[in-house]
């Protein structure tokens, strides 16, 4: 495993300069944006001429490596919601959102080859989340079941082609959201070899779902893992339950997402259970905290997980009394 960056975490800086900065705090490969409009790294330039080496030799001139690349938002476009709520993503028609979402997706998925980063990182969206419940029309989930199958079977073939991985972030109001929903995702494309996840273990905590739970089932379709925890404030369950709404920086909400270490995921047993399943990927900080300042995050994220971070599995023992050779 290795320490990683997410650079979306300062996206109103150049590519090149977020990269300068992180590398003398000892974050060893990067995670880019690559959705859209974001201001560091655009898919389209990317696959022309010279550019794709030219951006590896520049994140290894600072000594880091390329993990993945992330399209969350414009990936989001392709199961939906796809009204007003995603205009901000992109405006259209539906079936506009939805191709335009499905090109960008694919063209990352090319850009991260010509980078020879392994991961693209995204989401399958969903129209409308709260038909996961059975009530008042059952048949909801299926028909999205439906969509994904449809959907992203193409996209993934594409991914398999250009020989990068997928990595669907498990997120509340999404088709994936919790393990049963990933291990169906996973049963519906007939296991498709390119389909894995991305874990953030905050977003999961929010479900209160145990993220070491979740690596044990998941086990080596988990291709790439955030470094972001969360915090459920005891003060406030009470009054706003786990699934309160409205703005998450308010002093009385129930869920605060934390920079690694300042909240309730168990950083050693999670860590511990990646190791046993092989994982050697990164651990990729996004900063979210509500609470501090990102160059606080820098600093206090790669001083508590560098050293968590298990660099080789148990070689076993070898004196007489454990070898019978």
């Amino acid at each position: 495993m290795k320490l990683g960056f997410f650079t979306a975490n300062f996206t109103e800086k150049p590519l090149e300069e977020v990269v300068k900065m992180v590398s003398q705090y000892g974050y060893e490969t990067l995670e880019i944006p690559a959705y859209e409009g974001n201001g560091q790294l655009e898919t389209a330039d990317v696959i022309k001429g010279n550019n794709a080496s030219n951006i590896r030799k520049m994140a290894a001139g600072y000594g880091m490596e390329i993990q993945a690349l992330s399209n969350h938002a414009d990936s989001f476009l392709i199961m939906g919601p796809a009204g007003k709520e995603t205009d901000f993503i992109y405006k259209g028609t539906p079936e506009e959102k939805i191709k335009h979402g499905t090109e960008s997706l694919i063209r990352t998925a090319q850009a991260a080859n010509a980078l020879e980063a392994p991961v693209v990182v995204g989401y399958p969206g969903v129209e409308n989340w709260g038909r996961f419940f059975f009530f008042p029309y059952g048949e909801g989930w299926s028909e999205y079941e439906e969509q994904f199958v449809e959907r992203f079977t193409p996209i993934l073939d594409k991914f398999q082609e250009y020989g990068v991985k997928f990595a669907i972030e498990i997120h509340p109001n999404s088709f994936v959201y919790d393990i049963h929903t990933a291990e169906r995702a996973l049963e519906l494309v007939n296991y498709h070899p390119a389909l894995g996840y991305n874990l953030d273990p905050a977003n999961i905590v929010y479900l209160m779902i145990d993220p070491a739970a979740a690596v044990d089932r998941l086990k080596n379709r988990i291709y790439h893992v955030h470094a972001k925890d969360a915090e459920l404030a005891k003060q406030n369950i009470a009054l706003g339950g786990t699934l309160m709404h409205g703005d998450m920086s308010a002093l009385d909400h129930t869920y605060r997402f934390r920079i690694p270490g300042w909240g309730q995921v168990e950083w050693k047993r999670l860590i511990t259970e990646l190791s046993m399943v092989g994982y050697t990927g990164s651990l990729s900080y996004e900063h979210e905290d509500v609470t501090m300042s990102r160059m606080d995050g820098v600093e206090k994220t790669a001083e508590f997980l560098k050293p968590l971070i298990i660099k080789d599995p148990y070689e076993g023992r070898k004196d007489k009394l454990f070898n019978k050779d």
